[in-house]
């Protein structure tokens, strides 16, 4: 027993803190609404009760999922780059300035529209890579400026260069059809973006399990000297790792716009970078945990939608609940005795039967 608890130590954790954090939130919801039954219900099951709440779901997942599983490869790598909210807001702005700039058949189309904002975002993940690789600046000082710089770059491009002035809002010219993403359920918004999402997840899991870059991405953050002795290129690496975060969280970005808006209006910075960093710490800077932890996240954070909306408890309230929930979930020491225990308690007994073996 206790050898499958160190063997899935995190996961049990993750379950025990998700349950804290449900009692907590069961506490605060009494001791707030008039109605608590009807407020549990709207959060923890309002999310399952309406097809389009459910849809609502799986559609903030997707963009949730790009960015944690671009954060996930520079977090292996030991690189803390929280510049995926940047990559995703500047790979969106140009890629819509592609989109609405040619016409191609839809089949070449996203495709180059999808490459272009790749592009953009691997390019602002490159800065900061090559930043600490030639001259130690810290990536967690330069990427979270360089969000700021993207963010007023995308807003410069679009509202003066691709604004639609007859939309009565700042906001980019509409798309042409052949840059959609098809919403392929009725009377939902779900779109292709959440199954590219998906292969993307697998993709950066095969890259970083199954390759030998994805060995030297791991290599270089669990231990750096061991990784040059052994050959890396660590400057090489550190750079790659960033350049495929920015790849990959500029085409979370434009998959979004392609899917649900149809045209760029974000006139503020939308946060899922921000979320990317919390789904990959919950999910272990692991590709496959990260689309569970990104649904989790979706569906509290609709769950609250739903219990705000329909119930007595205040906006606010709903913030400290899925605060509570994911601190839990993320704080490292959290149970770090208890693990520590067993494994003392495993040791002993590998020791008593080696020397009973003697």
């Amino acid at each position: 027993m206790e050898k499958f608890i160190l063997k899935y130590f995190n996961l049990i954790r993750t379950i025990i803190a998700i349950a804290i954090g449900a009692v907590i939130s069961v506490f605060l919801i009494y001791l707030i609404s008039k109605d608590p039954a009807f407020s549990l219900r709207s959060f923890f099951l309002g999310p399952l009760l309406s097809r389009s709440r459910l849809a609502n779901v799986i559609e903030t997942a997707s963009p949730i999922i790009f960015c944690g599983i671009a954060i996930s490869v520079a977090f292996q790598a030991k690189q803390f780059n929280i510049g995926a909210e940047g990559a995703l807001y500047l790979g969106a702005a140009v890629g819509t300035a592609f989109a609405v700039s040619t016409q191609f058949p839809a089949f070449i189309h996203i495709p180059l529209v999808l490459l272009v904002a790749g592009l953009t975002g691997a390019l602002w993940g490159f800065i900061p890579g090559i930043l600490k690789a030639k001259w130690k600046a810290s990536e967690l000082v330069s990427s979270l400026m360089l969000n700021y710089v993207a963010y007023y770059l995308g807003l410069y491009l679009i509202n003066y260069h691709f604004r639609d002035k007859n939309a009565g809002y700042l906001v980019s010219h509409r798309l042409p059809e052949s840059a959609w993403f098809s919403q392929f359920i009725p009377d939902t918004r779900i779109h292709w973006g959440i199954i590219l999402a998906l292969i993307f997840a697998l993709s950066v899991y095969y890259l970083l399990y199954h390759t030998t870059t994805g060995y030297e991405i791991r290599t270089t953050g669990s231990n750096s000297k061991f990784a040059r002795f052994g050959g890396i290129n660590i400057l090489k690496t550190i750079v790659i790792s960033q350049v495929i975060l920015g790849f990959v969280a500029g085409v979370g970005g434009i998959s979004e716009v392609m899917g649900i808006h149809r045209r760029f209006n974000w006139q503020m910075s939308p946060g899922f970078g921000w979320d990317g960093i919390v789904v990959a710490i919950i999910g272990r800077n692991h590709p496959l945990y990260i689309i569970a932890a990104a649904f989790f996240l979706s569906y509290i954070r609709v769950g609250g939608q739903v219990l705000n909306l329909l119930s007595d408890v205040p906006s606010e309230m709903v913030l400290v609940i899925q605060s509570i929930i994911i601190l839990l979930i993320t704080a490292e020491a959290f149970l770090s005795q208890w693990q520590y225990r067993i494994t003392i308690r495993e040791a002993e007994k590998q020791e008593a039967l080696d020397e009973s073996a003697a």
